[in-house]
């Protein structure tokens, strides 16, 4: 007891800088990313999510401004929301489509430096077994089929003129991967066909510019082959459909692969993005 008592001023300091612990403050940047959780949670699950003002967000997290500004960066980054500075602030939320999917698929190639030949190779693996999977729908000749025939329809009209033919037939390809029933082959092989659709678009502006896009012919020849495929899918053939969907693909591949197949996909282009964001205009 005594000991205890004639402790020095030093031994009772380290005592207590043992067994005391100190509080610490929770840093802004975590706090940043659980807001930034829960809000991404909401933009996800309801198609209908508004986004409040900043003000309520404070009110209703009980952080600091700095902490929600973080959050709404964190999401900025991902694409989530697009956040309006100046005067007139406030933030847009954006849900992820198959449109995005394509643009941040299509960085990591160009990262990657994957080639044009390279994606081709992967199209005609996956894109013919969409054609397949389309002449197995039940409902084929009531809803595949009339949306088929009208891009068809469509591509005739602008055959004339190569830049808007091949807009009207990369259309086509589009719908094919849309009609597909499984969800995840649909968001996977339409990322890859709105990527390749963007470089051939680029390459049918080049080749009309300099005078050298393949003839009206060869442009009759294709719309032959889309209207072979749609008999295909309407008569429920699914092999004879993924066989013919395999071949037109390789043979329409082949005119952008001869002079740029070795290029690597470029997403960022202006035209590329503006290509990608507008792949899901024939599906709606």
């Amino acid at each position: 007891m005594v000991s205890l008592v004639r402790l020095s001023w030093r031994s009772e300091y380290k005592v207590a800088s043992v067994t005391t612990v100190p509080s610490r403050r929770v840093p802004q940047r975590r706090i940043a990313e659980t807001v930034a959780d829960e809000l991404r949670d909401n933009i996800l699950g309801d198609d209908h999510y508004r986004l409040p003002t900043q003000e309520q967000l404070v009110k209703d997290f009980g952080v600091s401004y700095p902490s929600i500004r973080e959050a709404l960066r964190i999401l900025e980054t991902e694409g989530l929301v697009t956040v309006r500075r100046g005067n007139i602030g406030g933030a847009d939320v954006h849900r992820p489509d198959e449109t995005s999917a394509a643009y941040h698929l299509g960085l990591s190639l160009q990262a990657g430096r994957v080639t044009l030949r390279d994606l081709a190779a992967g199209l005609q693996m996956l894109e013919p077994m969409c054609a397949a999977e389309c002449a197995k729908r039940e409902d084929r000749l009531e809803v595949v089929v009339p949306a088929l025939q009208k891009t068809i329809d469509d591509s005739v009209d602008h055959i004339a003129n190569g830049v808007d033919f091949t807009h009207s037939a990369r259309d086509f390809h589009d719908l094919v991967v849309s009609f597909t029933p499984n969800a995840t082959i649909r968001y996977a092989v339409g990322s890859y066909v709105a990527l390749w659709s963007a470089q051939e678009e680029a390459w049918a502006e080049a080749r009309t510019r300099h005078g050298e896009y393949p003839s009206q012919l060869e442009a009759e020849g294709a719309v032959h082959a889309h209207h072979r495929l749609v008999e295909e899918i309407a008569a429920g053939r699914a092999d004879e459909a993924e066989r013919l969907a395999r071949a037109h693909l390789a043979a329409t591949q082949a005119l952008v692969l001869e002079r740029y197949g070795d290029r690597v996909v470029n997403a960022s282009a202006a035209m590329s993005r503006q290509t990608i964001q507008s792949s899901r205009r024939a599906r709606r």
